[in-house]
């Protein structure tokens, strides 16, 4: 019975610890800064790791949406699971994307690898 408590207050220890290092973000050298849609459409590399903020105003079908922020609206990708679940959000609701430009020949979009929403 003794072994049985300490094995579990051991194991809710370890994840209380899990949980607090997984909710901590690195923002030292090398990490990637806010850019804004013109300047990713002006100077962004194919492949570039982004992080841009603002608003989804619309789901274009499937896992296409438009993003906008204060510069501009460009294409982005937000597959299902990525989308956090049992939360709606429309037009108003300030975001954070994290992903990776594409850029093509005739299309610049963002594959989005998570979404924060921020207020």
């Amino acid at each position: 019975m003794r072994k049985t408590i300490l094995s579990t207050l051991a194991v809710t220890a370890l994840a209380v610890l899990a949980a607090g290092q997984a909710a901590a973000q690195y923002t030292g050298p090398n990490s990637v800064p806010v850019t804004t849609v013109k300047q990713l459409l002006d100077q962004g590399k194919d492949e570039q790791p982004v992080v841009l903020r603002g608003r989804i105003v619309s789901h274009d079908g499937g896992d296409r949406y438009t993003f906008r922020d204060a510069t501009g609206s460009m294409k982005v990708e937000i597959d299902a699971h990525r989308l956090p679940a049992g939360r709606s959000f429309d037009d108003r609701a300030e975001v954070e994307l994290l992903g990776e430009f594409d850029k093509g020949l005739r299309s610049a979009e963002v594959e989005v690898d998570e979404v924060r929403f921020l207020r």
